[in-house]
């Protein structure tokens, strides 16, 4: 008998770079103020993330400029400065050295790098471009989030073997709802590209306990690859914030925010909020098998129905 094949690792399968744009690397509510610092790996780096005395969310890059030091093994949060546990060297929250206790004068060129952060819908995210680039877009505000009318976040996240444009792609290909998560029809699906934003609007029929058909809507924007609200409008409105940050070129750490619009009372809302909630988490899970396997092929070869994919890779041009 043959041996098995090992599946081949999701570098050789997706020859795609890291993109650019904002990623999610933590919730607001794992920093506090002054409190323990967060170690990170992405990008195929290391970060640590911390809170100062000032209520400001802060990401640097894992280790001393000094002598190596990691910071996220003992270092320590002091005041609005970060202090390295090897040497005490103290770092101030744009990544320059403040305060080197036995030293008359601080080197030139003592600095850490400093993440840009943007701190929004209970998100802190970094700005990662491979040039250095400033940030080229704003994160925005989602209205639902913090609003009497809907519920809290109710979170959930993958480690998923492949590459944000891949994930990406899903959204703009309504067949596979068909083949893959047995929707009743093929959706309509059209997609529009404005600037960083990528548009969708879905129709999808959802069927009903009594055998019946619903028409829904989905309504995606993205902004980049990192950050995008998807809207389901039909038995319970729901938006989700749906994050994907690269831990290397071959991993996405992808979270699925969900809110959903409060009923008529707490039992109605938590029963239809949890069905719907655990339908889209098992049509996610549906796709890791074929995510985690599949090549990506930069000249695919199309048909009529498979919806506006090229939309979405003319779009994506810009994040490489």
């Amino acid at each position: 008998m043959s041996p098995t094949p090992l599946p081949l690792p999701a570098v050789g399968r997706i020859p795609l770079p890291l993109p650019d744009g904002w990623f999610q690397v933590a919730y607001s509510s794992e920093l506090i103020a002054g409190g323990e610092l967060v170690r990170l790996g992405y990008f195929g780096t290391e970060q640590v993330a911390w809170r100062g005395e000032d209520g400001v969310a802060r990401v640097f890059d894992a280790h001393c400029p000094h002598l190596g030091a990691h910071f996220g093994h003992g270092g320590t949060v002091v005041g609005n400065h970060l202090r390295c546990p090897f040497h005490h060297w103290e770092f101030a929250g744009d990544g320059r050295c403040a305060r080197i206790p036995y030293a008359k004068k601080i080197p030139p060129l003592a600095r850490v790098r400093a993440w840009p952060v943007i701190e929004r819908n209970g998100l802190v995210m970094v700005w990662f471009d491979k040039q250095g680039r400033a940030p080229s877009f704003e994160i925005p505000e989602v209205p639902e989030f913090g609003s009497s009318e809907w519920t809290d976040y109710s979170s959930h996240e993958w480690t998923v073997r492949s590459c944000a444009q891949e994930l990406a792609e899903n959204s703009v290909d309504p067949a596979h709802f068909r083949y893959v998560h047995r929707t009743a029809a093929v959706p309509r699906a059209e997609a529009r590209a404005d600037g960083p934003c990528l548009h969708v609007d879905m129709e999808y029929p959802i069927a009903t306990g009594e055998g019946g058909v619903v028409n829904g809507d989905i309504e995606i924007t993205t902004w980049g690859f990192g950050f995008g609200v998807t809207r389901f409008r039909g038995i319970v409105d729901t938006t989700v914030v749906v994050t994907g940050t690269p831990f290397d070129e071959g991993r996405v750490h992808n979270r699925l925010n969900f809110m959903v619009r409060k009923l008529e009372s707490e039992e109605a809302t938590a029963g239809l909020g949890r069905a719907f909630v655990s339908e889209i988490t098992r049509q996610f899970a549906e796709d890791l098998p074929i995510w985690e396997n599949k090549a990506h092929w930069e000249r695919p070869v199309l048909c009529d129905g498979d919806g506006p994919i090229n939309v979405l890779r003319q779009w994506a041009k810009q994040w490489y």
